[in-house]
């Protein structure tokens, strides 16, 4: 059997812009993607802490150290600049891999410029 897992999750982070005329996804400063080993094109669900906001959308690579999150596309109708976002990871594994998997938690701070990383 394969169970869908949360891999890794992104807190504490802040919409830092959005761009409505634009295709979707959203765009991550490269250090935060790093840190939460995701690479361009991965699939994640975005929460939106103001509004309740949930989507899933793919990632595209921002430039290091500059703490970008910006929602695009129809996504950026749900975010508006600040407002505090969880981002998650998830991967499918097997009941195997369930047991011996460790979630990765990224936390932000500092205008997304310092980061945090357990497990």
């Amino acid at each position: 059997m394969i169970y869908p897992v949360c891999r890794t999750k992104i807190k504490g982070g802040k919409v830092t812009g959005k761009k409505l005329y634009y295709d979707g996804s959203i765009t991550i400063a490269r250090d935060i993607l790093h840190a939460a080993e995701l690479q361009p094109g991965d699939m994640v669900d975005v929460l939106n802490l103001n509004n309740g906001a949930r989507i899933t959308t793919y990632v595209i690579e921002g430039a290091e150290k500059t703490g970008e999150i910006c929602l695009n596309g129809p996504a950026a109708r749900f975010f508006e600049e600040d407002d505090e976002v969880v981002i998650l990871s998830i991967c499918l594994v097997t009941a195997s891999e369930r047991h011996n998997m460790k979630m990765k938690i990224v936390s932000l701070t500092g205008n997304n410029l310092r980061i945090t990383v357990e497990g």
